[in-house]
């Protein structure tokens, strides 16, 4: 069984990272500087809350046609929800012995120097999860 050391973020998929800033400047979080994940085609930042143990992540796409379709068809809207997990890669394997359907059947590397991986929605009940290992 998969051990699920706590929720990392929420991520929410946003056209422009200025306009999402914009949108939940009324909540007063503190906002990270944005950065590219070059490997996935995307712009990122995420907003902190002040216990910092649960971030909002705010991504937009940067050539990432999947993520850009996703806003196409629902506009802003939450993407997935990222899980933090002890070892990304022993995770993964244990999920593709019991079946389970995987985006990435080996971790990459994210936002913030994380390895990621994710869930397929169809194995989910329709809902993206991400796995992340933070370096």
């Amino acid at each position: 069984m998969v051990k699920v050391k706590r929720i990392n973020h929420v991520s929410i998929a946003v056209p422009q990272l200025q306009a999402g800033k914009t949108a939940l400047s009324i909540l007063g979080l503190a906002t990270t500087p944005d950065e590219t994940v070059a490997d996935q085609k995307t712009d990122t930042c995420f907003l902190q809350t002040i216990a910092g143990e649960t971030e909002i992540e705010l991504i937009a796409p940067a050539g990432n046609e999947s993520l850009q379709r996703f806003l196409d068809r629902r506009g802003s809207a939450l993407h997935h929800i990222s899980l933090e997990v002890e070892d990304l890669a022993a995770a993964l394997a244990e999920l593709k012995a019991a079946g389970v359907s995987l985006i990435d059947e080996a971790p990459r590397m994210g936002a913030n120097g994380h390895l990621v991986a994710f869930i397929h929605p169809r194995a989910t009940g329709g809902i993206l999860f991400e796995l992340c290992q933070c370096a």
